[in-house]
């Protein structure tokens, strides 16, 4: 049986948070359905829309306030503040990427799950 890897190898590799094999992701952003080497359910891992929420705030932020003091200290032509879309989609989708392998090691470890009520 393998070691179960830490938070930051399953974050930048995109490992399974069971058997550490490189089936977290199936694409830039994207989850697996599961891990096709020990079976381990993602779906039930469920990130939801959790990483998208404070990347919208946390992405915003640098890039107005990067645009803004490019703007204020150099003063360059409209066109190059065309730069911040592609600056904004790429940190969109690493976020989006770490975001949700974090959570989804975070709901594995913790054995995260809906809530129920008991009678």
């Amino acid at each position: 049986m393998t070691t179960p890897p830490t938070l930051a190898a399953t974050t930048l590799g995109g490992l399974c948070p069971r058997c550490s094999a490189k089936t977290l992701l199936c694409g830039p952003v994207a989850l697996a359905r599961n891990c096709s080497a020990c079976g381990l359910d993602f779906d039930a891992l469920d990130v939801g829309d959790g990483p998208a929420a404070f990347l919208i705030l946390i992405v915003g932020t640098i890039v107005v306030v990067s645009a803004l003091s490019l703007d204020m200290v150099v003063a360059p032509p409209w066109w190059v503040h065309l730069v911040w879309l592609p600056v904004g989609i790429i940190l969109t989708m690493i976020g989006l990427r770490f975001g949700k392998a974090i959570l989804a090691y975070q709901s594995f470890r913790h054995q995260a799950g809906e809530g129920r009520m008991s009678k």
